[in-house]
């Protein structure tokens, strides 16, 4: 089976640590930590099958499909294979505006 190099860009590593910040400020560090930790194995789980995640529907509505997406509810990882490497550009809180978002990081 073909493995990928999983790499996670400076974007989606604030975006984690932002979550864990959150999580630990307003419940508690332990949940952060484990949050952090399932959110982490998601990304790099993504090394083995990353085509298996599908297009963000707010990418797909205009017409941009060269990301994908996986979920740990209500979080989603957004991101971009080329060649044998899977870029991590997103970790957001599916609550949360990801139209906006996507437009300001991935559609410059």
């Amino acid at each position: 089976m073909k493995r990928y190099q999983v790499q996670i860009i400076d974007d989606a590593e604030h975006d984690l640590f932002d979550i864990f910040q959150y999580v630990a400020s307003h419940d508690s560090f332990e949940n952060a930590t484990n949050l952090l930790d399932e959110l982490q194995a998601l990304c790099l789980s993504l090394s083995e099958q990353p085509l298996r995640g599908h297009i963000p529907p707010e990418l797909d509505h205009v017409g941009i499909t060269d990301y994908r997406e996986v979920h740990f509810k209500p979080y989603r990882a957004i991101y971009e294979v080329v060649g044998n490497y899977v870029y991590i550009h997103c970790v957001l809180d599916g609550r949360r505006d990801i139209q906006s978002i996507l437009q300001q990081r991935l559609i410059r």
